[in-house]
């Protein structure tokens, strides 16, 4: 059996909701007290209490720190990380985190990186509530995090460069290729640590997977919401695993017969199905009645998407019926790591065996972007980052 847990964003999501979260589902407070101590950030207390969201209980973090804190970049954040008592994946997880925060606020005001200060997402928050977040799923021993997707409000914020849309232009940029749906509220409820967080954390948005829920916690926002609780929920559970001891995934299969199509079609076709949600889009050659050859359209997608595609497949072709059914997939625990090789960063996919080992795969978008960029070969490029991770060159 493996551990996961699932956090429904219903409301939204940032650093204190997410730490309240853990804490109500069984994280005792005092391991966030310790996680705060070995910071080292000078006079910082922590006040955990409950509260009532729209009538549920709901765990409520406010981290209290001197009014008189430095102004501190990503450098001086990276070396309180690495200055602490932690292990050296989370240090390395949370520095990441950072880099990607920083790289969002760099992007969006056009400030190189190393300027970049963390006072107006708060610097003593962001890296508790970051390096919490990291120690808090370790110690409950969650082996995969998933997530709904991200609500995206409307209206404007009050910042250090005056009156922005919501959400905040740094929120929108670390959400890009995360799932997110407009929902009717006026204010901000996705935070630059939250979208950070679930960036660093969340290894695929969607629906819930199938589990024995063995444990429900609730974070508070500080905000309230006149039709909804402004709370995350967290809930933790067992999940199936085959005996080789992959992660079992219930799907959706979409299947049709088509034998009265312009080929030139299926390229639009593939492409409306994937941006669409489809996990997987293929074609096979088949043989129909009437001794017609043809082609076998089938999608691989969640349930959640499976009306959406299956319209989609009905308008884009020829064919009068789509079949469809359930499959279970079987798949090996993966991440996502980036390296850096002489043409630039090359994100790499990392799978772990059953037996404990690993098979890695460069993204091949990127050795194509580099290799554009250097005007080299694609494959000197994949080679370059396949030398880089066994080197232990990673970012």
């Amino acid at each position: 059996m493996t551990t996961i847990a699932y956090l429904d964003c219903f409301a939204g999501i940032s650093g204190d909701m997410l730490l309240g979260a853990l804490l109500s589902a069984g994280w005792p407070v005092e391991r966030l007290q310790d996680v705060i101590a070995r910071l080292k950030l000078g006079d910082v207390q922590i006040e955990a209490r409950r509260v009532s969201k729209h009538g549920i209980s709901a765990t409520q973090v406010t981290i209290h720190s001197s009014p008189h804190q430095p102004h501190r970049g990503l450098k001086e954040l990276s070396a309180i990380v690495l200055g602490a008592a932690l292990s050296s994946e989370i240090q390395q997880r949370a520095i990441s985190a950072l880099t990607l925060l920083a790289e969002a606020e760099s992007e969006v005001h056009n400030v190189p990186v190393e300027r970049i200060h963390f006072h107006e997402v708060g610097a003593v928050d962001t890296v508790i509530d970051i390096v919490g977040a990291l120690v808090g799923f370790e110690e409950l021993s969650i082996d995969a995090v998933y997530s709904s997707t991200l609500p995206w409000s409307r209206g404007t914020v009050k910042t250090e460069h005056g009156i922005l849309p919501v959400p905040p232009p740094a929120v929108a940029l670390l959400l890009k290729g995360v799932p997110v749906v407009g929902v009717e509220i006026e204010g901000e409820t996705v935070t630059p640590t939250g979208a950070t967080l679930a960036r660093t954390v969340v290894k695929q948005f969607g629906p819930m997977p199938a589990m024995e829920v063995t444990a429900v916690g609730y974070g508070a926002g500080q905000r309230d919401w006149p039709d909804r609780p402004n709370a995350l929920r967290l809930t933790i559970g067992q999940a199936e695993e085959s005996a080789a001891g992959l992660t079992a995934q219930t799907l959706t299969m979409l299947a049709c017969n088509i034998d009265d199509m312009n080929p030139q079609w299926y390229a639009s076709l593939m492409e409306a199905l994937q941006n669409a949600g489809a996990l997987d889009v293929w074609l096979t050659p088949g043989q129909m009645k009437k001794n017609r050859p043809a082609t076998v359209v089938e999608i691989l997608c969640r349930k959640d998407k499976a009306d959406e595609l299956r319209t989609l497949l009905l308008k884009h072709t020829t064919t009068l019926g789509v079949r469809e059914h359930d499959v279970t997939r079987y798949s090996l625990q993966r991440r996502i790591e980036t390296v850096q090789t002489s043409y630039g960063p090359v994100r790499i996919k990392v799978a772990t065996l059953p037996d404990g080992s690993i098979k890695v795969a460069p993204e091949h978008d990127d050795c194509a972007a580099r290799a554009v960029e250097h005007n080299v070969a694609v494959k000197d490029v994949w080679m370059a980052a396949q030398h880089s991770f066994g080197q232990g060159e990673r970012k």
